[in-house]
């Protein structure tokens, strides 16, 4: 035996011993289900969605009073047992009254799982990361109100007051009608305004960290105010802005603006970050 076919009889033989080890090593197991509700909810109410500390949250208006709940869970790591526990004691509870639902999210990091499982179990599976999706159809005309941690938001078809918060969130709002207060720590927001005559009032969004990118109707009439506090620059692509007071002009990190007849107060605020005014 020659020494070349002794290297190379050593080589395949670590090659096979390392292929066994991995193959020896367990997989990071993977679970995914899906918990569902429906129930009749009239209009003019309000729904709380207190998202989980990962995952998104997709919110509907529909012609229908009622509200649908889909909530996709996935759960990794641990063995196959312990994918069960959590997968158990994940999902959503809900508070319910005539004109109010509040939405929560449990898990085996949060408190309200503890009526599903003792103490020593809710310490055991506590570290072990999971993530809830929620696809949630709801009246057109409510208000909601949406609790997030890191995830994306997306709002559509709501005639009614919203109020928006996440941690780490990209956040996707088309307007209808109503107020809308949203604050995010650190993403990506875009929000659309209707292409008509504006029937809400205040308008007021915050990034600490991102960007933030408005669409806007040409036939807007509001007081805009875009401020970047600290670094970045504002992109103003609107033609039909005028400064709210004549000898303050427009700038990259600021501009005090008055759109149409003015009126409805639309406040955009960026910390770090970028900001883009778009027209419609």
């Amino acid at each position: 035996m020659t020494k070349q076919t002794l290297r190379i009889l050593t080589i395949l033989l670590i090659l096979c011993s390392a292929a066994a080890i991995a193959f020896g090593q367990p997989e990071n197991l993977k679970r995914s289900t899906t918990k569902t509700d429906r129930f009749d909810f009239g209009a003019g109410g309000t729904v709380v969605i207190q998202g989980a500390p990962n995952g998104s949250v997709k919110v509907v208006g529909s012609r229908s009073n009622e509200i649908s709940i889909s909530a996709v869970i996935e759960v990794s790591g641990g063995s196959e047992s312990e994918l069960q526990q959590v997968t158990d004691l994940t999902g959503f509870v809900m508070q319910e009254s005539v004109s109010r639902v509040s939405i929560f999210s449990v898990g085996p990091d949060n408190r309200k799982a503890a009526k599903k499982a003792d103490r020593k179990l809710l310490k055991k599976l506590a570290g072990m990361p999971y993530k809830i999706n929620y696809t949630i159809s709801v009246p057109q005309y409510c208000d909601v109100e949406i609790n997030a941690g890191k995830g994306d938001i997306s709002v559509s078809g709501i005639d009614g007051d919203l109020r928006i918060n996440g941690i780490e969130s990209n956040v996707d709002i088309a307007l209808v009608s109503g107020t809308l207060a949203a604050t995010v720590g650190k993403g990506d927001v875009t929000i659309t305004m209707p292409n008509q005559a504006w029937r809400g009032s205040l308008i007021d969004v915050q990034v600490a960290n991102g960007s933030l990118t408005a669409h806007l109707p040409r036939a807007l009439s509001a007081d805009l105010t875009a401020v970047i506090l600290r670094t970045g620059a504002i992109k103003n692509e609107l033609t039909n802005l005028k400064p709210r007071v004549r000898n303050v002009p427009f700038t990259e990190k600021g501009i005090a603006a008055r759109a149409g007849n003015g009126g409805t107060a639309v406040k955009l605020t960026v910390g770090d970050g970028t900001m883009t005014l778009l027209q419609l």
